[in-house]
C-alpha cells in the first residue's frame, strides 16, 4: 500500500537519515549547552548593575555574539568549511556538520539563558548575598536554580532550532533527513522522499516541544 503512494521512499535509507539527524541534533545540542550556558551566565555576571559588572567585557561579549547570531546559518556553513575540516577532519557527514551548528546555536543559547536569569526575582540574590554567600555560591544555590524554568524552555527552544539547522547542512552535504531531502525532494524531483522528511522533522519538533512543556512545568511547581 505504502508503496503505490511513496514510489521513491526507501526506508532503509530513511532511517539511516534519521538516526543521522538524531546524532547531530544530540551532538551539536551538548556541546552547545556545555559552550552556551557558562557564556549565557557571564553575559549576565558582566551586564550592567549585576554582581561582577564589567563594562568593557559584557560589550566585547555581546558584540561577538550578535555578530555571530547575526549570520545566516548557510553562509556560516559555508564560511566554517576550513575550520570544520581541521577540527573535524571532513566537512561531510554528521560530523563535519557538529562544528557550524555549535558555532551557530552558542550565541543563541547564550542570549536565552541571560534573559532567563534577568527573570529571576533580584530579592533572592539579594537575600543571598546578605547570608554571605559567594559569587559562585549565589550562582549554583539561587540563580541557576531559580532559573531552571527559563533553562529548560531556552535548551527546548535551541533544540528546535537545531532540528532546522541540521536540515540546512544538508545543502552541503551534512547529511540527516536534510540531505536526503536536498538529493531526492529538490534536485531528483521526487515529492513522496520529500513529504516524508517533513513530516518526521516535524514529527521530532513536536516531540522536543511537548518534552520540554512538561519539564518546565515540573520544575515550575518546585
Amino acid at each position: 500500500m505504502l508503496e503505490k503512494f511513496l514510489p521513491n521512499v526507501f526506508w532503509p535509507e530513511i532511517w539511516q537519515a534519521t538516526l543521522d539527524t538524531l546524532n547531530m541534533l544530540g551532538g551539536s545540542l551538548l556541546f552547545t549547552i556545555l559552550l552556551g550556558l557558562p557564556l549565557g551566565v557571564l553575559l549576565f555576571l558582566t551586564g550592567p548593575r549585576q554582581l561582577l559588572e564589567q563594562p568593557a567585557a559584557y560589550r566585547v561579549m555581546a558584540f561577538v555574539v550578535n555578530l555571530l547570531r547575526s549570520v545566516p546559518f548557510v553562509i556560516l556553513l559555508i564560511l566554517m568549511i576550513p575550520f570544520t575540516e581541521l577540527i573535524a577532519g571532513t566537512s561531510l557527514g554528521v560530523a563535519g556538520a557538529i562544528p557550524p551548528l555549535v558555532v551557530g546555536a552558542t550565541p543563541f543559547f547564550a542570549r536565552l539563558v541571560e534573559t532567563a536569569l534577568r527573570e529571576v526575582d533580584r530579592g533572592i540574590i539579594e537575600a543571598t548575598q546578605a547570608m554571605g554567600a559567594s559569587t559562585r555560591q549565589i550562582i549554583f544555590s539561587a540563580l541557576l536554580p531559580e532559573a531552571r524554568p527559563g533553562i529548560i524552555a531556552a535548551v527546548t527552544v535551541t533544540a528546535i532550532t537545531l532540528v532546522s539547522y541540521t536540515a540546512m547542512s544538508g545543502l552541503i552535504g551534512g547529511g540527516g533527513l536534510g540531505d536526503l531531502a536536498v538529493r531526492y525532494g529538490y534536485q531528483r524531483y521526487q515529492p513522496d522522499v520529500m513529504a516524508v522528511t517533513v513530516i518526521l522533522l516535524l514529527i521530532l519538533v513536536q516531540i522536543l516541544q511537548s518534552a520540554g512543556d512538561k519539564l518546565v512545568v515540573h520544575f515550575s511547581r518546585k
